[in-house]
């Protein structure tokens, strides 16, 4: 998926509703309503440093379809 205009160099957002973060790099096709959506209600943040360790931080936690992927690249 392509980064958001205006995110173009923000890989990690937020869901304010939900506090729960989308690395947007690794949305899959099938998924890239959920952001298209997010943008929409404006309901969204960024980090700064952005990084997934700020946005834990900041009380996110990272999309649970994504959680698994990036706990798996931990162990590697």
């Amino acid at each position: 998926m392509d980064r958001p205009t205006r995110f173009e160099n923000h890989r990690y957002l937020g869901d304010k509703r939900k506090q729960v973060v989308y690395d947007v790099d690794a949305i899959e096709p099938g998924d890239e309503e959920i952001i298209d959506e997010l943008m929409a209600t404006e309901q969204f943040i960024s980090f700064a440093p952005d990084t997934l360790p700020e946005a834990r931080n900041r009380g996110y936690r990272l999309w649970s379809r994504q959680a698994p992927a990036v706990e798996e690249q931990a162990s590697e």
